[in-house]
Order: structure tokens, then C-alpha cells, then sequence
């Protein structure tokens, strides 16, 4: 977001929270920060805000906007700021915990908000905007705090912008995983069982399965040995991680035998035992460690969302062990590795972020240094574009972030690669040198399709839900017109089967129109529609999802179609 743009949509914000306080008189102002794609404001309204209630505040902006109001800025005493928003009392809390002096204000002609700005000259700048939404939120975000109304809007330079945009939401909302996981009958999550854990349905865990069955084989290829670690470790062992100190809340911890315990929320500790079970010498280096780890993390219930954000999820997780001279090519293998698996889900554009140390941080700062050095230097020798993100590395080390972009351009977080020079320290990890020294190790963090359960949240909503081929957990529907090619049916399902390609049958005594337009909205790659013309001739009618009605073919002629889509991963 360019800060022109960041700009006329903070000031959007200001001219939507003018327009509320002048239709409903008595509402207390939150904030209304800029976001991506467009602001929000936070308003406390006894009775909420309706869907009719936008449209109404959509005019009144219309109308503060057509006044051309300039946005002037002053800075007055903490006192002056006190006695002009003592009606407001979230406001009256903003302007009491500031560390300075003075409050910076901004009027628009009688509006006047806290804000230190910056805002375009006047409301009349504001040309194209709407309002998309409300939403509750806790003030601050903390649950113990007044639930507040939120208005969501967008804003641009440009009405085709704006159409754009929302032509663009619509068809992402066309696409919403938790919308065609159901339709597809591929998860559920049930509010009886708990928020946040997923229910894999028959075809849903199929599609998992296929996901996994590839990352497995790609990983062996890659050097990478397979591991599994125990779900539950003494809390001892997160105390020395720093996990106990940095991340206990986002932890699950109970007690056996008067011991503590903690249902893992990361698969590095047992990675780091695993490694320390004996002797390692430089020539064993790199050693890669890979496994698919189920884990569990105390979300609030507040931002779980479908699959995206859940309390229990598989990270295709691995830990590379290196020499001080290996962490560069390990880098690039893993950016190598990332972009190749990308390309065969079918992401070819990303979004790279470099993120730093950040303020609550473990081991020494030479170790960041070197750490986040490794990692720049990786990304700049592929010659690769990224953002650096200050102060948003993991407490243990820095991290390069990789986001795919979907079929609509938005970004999705998959892998994450992370260098680590504190852990390794921290559990005493060692290596003997060419002379017989004990070294240090350095330890690499890094997932390339991150969370499973996400991974197939953003997959389901680039293809919205059309998988590829050799994704789809059927790849065939065989449907026999009458009773009497039910055989021939059978025995084309049955050889399908035998081909290892997926295979459902439909013999329901329904018309045939119904079945298509059924099978059509199970995204069904091919339909192989069969009756007595077909089997007296030992043919098949063949009916694609993308093509439509293909005409008659042998089945010969088919399996070598599906097998070389099949093979080249389409």
C-alpha cells in the first residue's frame, strides 16, 4: 500500500466517523486506522449499526466530501486535549497514556479527532470510496473490554478502482474455503468438539493425503532423513527453548504425576534431542530432519478462521544442522526447494519479507547479526525481491517469510525459513571439528508449505475448489445412462481403480442432466458417460469440467490422456 493511498484512506476514515457522529448523536469514537485494502473506525452504539445504516452514513459522507472541509492540524496542551474529548472516554484514555506533552488533533470543519495524521488537504480529495461491512471488536482487542461496533470501508482514487475491488472480494467470497469445504464435503469443524479443530471428511483427508504423500518423496529426494517426535514434552524442556517465557501463552499445559507438561506448539526441541542422542562430527553435517508434525496452539477463539487459523494443524516441519560455512547454500536449497513446489501447486508470482529482531529476543547480538546477514545474503545472491520487516523476527532468530499469491493476487503465508544461532546454545548442540574441537552448530527453522490445514484453505480458494487433476480426490465420475450398462460401468470403474486413477461410479436412478450438473459442482475433473452404444462399441463419451462434452473415444485413448495429466502434475 502506497502512502498516498495509506493516506486518503486514513482521512476516509475521519469523514466516515464525521458523518456517524452527525447522524447518531451520543456515539463515542474508537479509532480508524488505514489497513490494507482500505480503514475502519470503532464506534460505541448501544444498538449496533444495521446493513441499512451504511448506506445511510455512504450519503452523509457523500455530502461532507462535497463540502470540501480542510483537514487543518494543531497540537494542543494534554490538559486543552482532556477538556475538548471529556465526552469521549476512549478517546480521554488515548490522550491520557501519551508520553508526551502535547496531542496532535485534526479538524474538518465542526469534526474534530485525535490523530497525528497524516491526511490529504480536504475532504473533497476523497473521490471514490465504499462502505463494505460491520463487525464487533474488543476495544484494544482485549476480551474485558467494551465490545465496540466496527465499520469497514475501502477507499481509492479512482470508481473503477473501487468496482474493481469489490468485483474482486465478491468472487473471493464466491471462493471462501469454509464455504466449498462443505459444499465439497471435505471438512468440518464442530463447535461441540472445540473451535479451531478440523474434522477431515473422506475426500478432504484424501486431498491431505496426496499433499503429504508429495512432500514426503520430495523431501527424501532432498537429503532430508524423516523423524517423529513424542506430542507432549516436560515443560523443563520449553523452559530452556524460551518457549516457556516467550510463548506461554499461546501454550496447552497440564500436569501428570505432579510433573508439567506442554502438548507441543513447535517440533524444534525434539528435533534439537534427536540430534544430541550422540557424537556428531563436521563430516555428518549438514544433517536435515524432516517431519510432518502435528501441533497445538492456544488460539483465541476470536481470530480462528476455517482452516486458515486453527488449534491444531500439521507443519511440514524440518531442521537442517550446518556448519558456519554451510548456512548460506542450505538457505538457497531451501528458496530453491519452496519455489519448486510452488510452481507444481500452481503459485508462480510471491511476496518475499525479511523479517529482523524484534524488541523480546534470545542469544547475543552478534548472533543476529550473523543470523539475519546469512539470510539477506541468501535472498540477494538469487537476486530476489523483499520487504524488510523490522522488528517481526521470531524471538530466537530472524526469518525469511514467503508468501504465494493466489489466482486473485492476494498473498498467502506458506514457508518460513529461519536462522538460528541461540538454540542451538541454549540446548548445548555440538559438533566435533577437523582438530578435534567441540563447535557449535548453527540450526536452520524452516517449513515450505507451513501449515497443512492453511495450505489447503488457500489452495481450495486459488482453484475455488477445482482442483488440478492429480490433486482431485476424483479424478473420474463413471456414469452408466441405463440399468443395462451398469456391468460395463463396473468393469471401466474397476479398471480405472487398477490404474491408480481415483474412480467414483454414479448408478442412483436419477436423469442423466441431474448427475452431470451434480458431478459439475463437485468440480469432477471427467465424466465418463456410458450406455448401450458405448458398450456394444467398447467406448466411452467423455465429458471434461473445462472443455465440456468431448465426443466418443476408446478407453485406451482416455487412460493416456488422464496418466500424462496425472505425470505432468496438471
Amino acid at each position: 500500500m502506497s502512502k498516498d493511498l495509506d493516506t486518503l484512506r486514513h482521512s476516509c476514515s475521519h469523514v466516515m466517523a464525521d458523518a456517524v457522529a452527525r447522524l447518531y448523536p451520543g456515539v463515542k469514537l474508537g479509532i480508524g486506522p488505514a489497513i490494507e485494502n482500505g480503514f475502519y473506525y470503532d464506534f460505541d452504539k448501544k444498538d449496533g449499526f444495521t446493513p441499512e445504516d451504511l448506506l445511510l452514513i455512504e450519503k452523509e459522507m457523500a455530502k461532507i466530501i462535497k463540502e470540501d472541509n480542510a483537514f487543518e492540524q494543531e497540537d494542543i496542551t494534554k490538559k486543552e486535549a482532556l477538556k475538548l474529548f471529556k465526552k469521549e472516554p476512549y478517546k480521554t484514555e488515548l490522550i491520557n497514556n501519551l508520553d508526551a506533552d502535547k496531542a496532535s488533533i485534526y479538524r474538518q470543519g465542526k469534526f474534530v479527532d485525535l490523530c497525528k495524521g497524516p491526511h490529504v488537504k480536504s475532504t473533497g480529495q476523497i473521490k471514490a470510496f465504499k462502505l463494505l461491512s460491520i463487525a464487533g471488536a474488543y476495544w484494544h482487542g482485549i476480551e474485558t473490554n467494551p465490545m465496540l461496533q466496527r465499520i469497514y470501508g475501502t477507499c481509492f482514487e479512482t470508481e473503477h478502482e473501487v468496482k474493481e475491488y469489490l468485483r474482486i472480494r465478491e468472487e473471493a467470497q464466491r471462493r471462501d474455503h469454509r464455504k466449498l469445504g462443505k459444499e465439497l464435503d471435505l471438512f468440518s469443524i464442530h463447535e461441540e468438539v472445540g473451535p479451531g479443530l478440523v474434522f477431515y471428511h473422506p475426500k478432504g483427508a484424501l486431498l491431505r493425503m496426496l499433499i503429504e504423500e508429495y512432500v514426503r518423496k520430495e523431501h527424501l529426494k532432498r537429503g532430508y532423513e524423516i523423524v517423529m517426535g513424542p506430542h507432549i514434552l516436560k515443560s523443563d524442556i520449553w523452559v530452556t527453548s524460551g518457549h516457556y517465557e516467550y510463548y506461554k501463552e499461546n501454550m496447552y499445559i497440564f500436569k501428570v504425576e505432579d510433573e508439567e507438561y506442554v502438548i507441543k506448539p513447535m517440533n524444534c526441541p525434539a528435533h534439537m534431542l534427536i540430534y544430541k542422542s550422540k557424537i556428531r562430527s563436521y563430516r555428518d553435517l549438514p544433517i536435515r530432519y524432516f517431519e510432518l508434525g502435528n501441533v497445538h496452539r492456544r488460539e483465541k477463539s476470536g481470530v480462528l478462521h476455517g482452516l486458515l487459523r486453527v488449534r491444531g494443524f500439521t507443519q511440514d516441519d524440518a531442521h537442517i544442522f550446518c556448519l558456519p560455512s554451510q548456512v548460506a547454500d542450505e538457505i538457497k536449497g531451501v528458496i530453491g526447494f519452496v519455489m519448486d513446489t510452488m510452481k507444481v501447486f500452481g503459485f508462480t508470482d510471491y511476496k518475499i519479507g525479511l523479517s529482523t529482531r524484534p524488541p523480546k529476543f534470545i542469544g547475543s547480538l552478534d548472533m543476529w547479526d550473523r543470523a539475519t546477514g546469512a539470510l539477506k545474503e541468501a535472498l540477494d545472491s538469487k537476486g530476489m525481491t523483499y520487504e524488510v520487516n523490522e522488528g517481526e523476527g521470531a524471538f530466537y532468530g530472524p526469518k525469511i517469510d514467503i508468501m504465494v499469491k493466489d489466482a486473485l493476487g492476494r498473498p498467502w503465508q506458506c514457508a518460513t525459513i529461519q536462522c538460528d544461532f541461540a538454540l542451538p546454545e541454549r540446548f548445548n548442540l555440538a559438533y566435533i571439528s577437523d582438530d578435534g574441537k567441540k563447535e557449535r552448530p548453527v540450526m536452520l527453522h524452516r517449513v515450505i508449505l507451513g501449515s497443512i490445514e492453511r495450505f489447503i484453505g488457500t489452495l481450495i480458494e486459488h482453484y475455488a475448489g477445482a482442483f488440478p487433476v492429480w490433486l482431485s480426490p476424483v479424478q473420474v465420475a463413471v456414469i452408466p445412462i441405463t440399468d443395462r450398462a451398469h456391468d460395463y460401468a463396473d468393469k471401466i470403474h474397476q479398471n480405472l481403480q487398477n490404474e491408480d486413477i481415483r474412480s467414483a461410479i454414479d448408478k442412483r436412478n436419477e436423469k442423466l442432466q441431474y448427475k452431470i450438473r451434480e458431478l459439475e459442482l463437485q468440480k469432477a475433473p471427467y465424466m465418463l458417460i456410458v450406455g448401450d452404444k458405448e458398450q456394444e462399441a467398447g467406448t466411452v463419451s467423455l465429458r471434461a469440467r473445462k472443455e465440456g462434452n468431448l465426443g466418443t473415444l476408446k478407453l485406451e485413448e482416455f487412460f493416456a490422456r488422464i496418466k500424462e495429466e496425472i505425470s505432468d502434475k496438471r
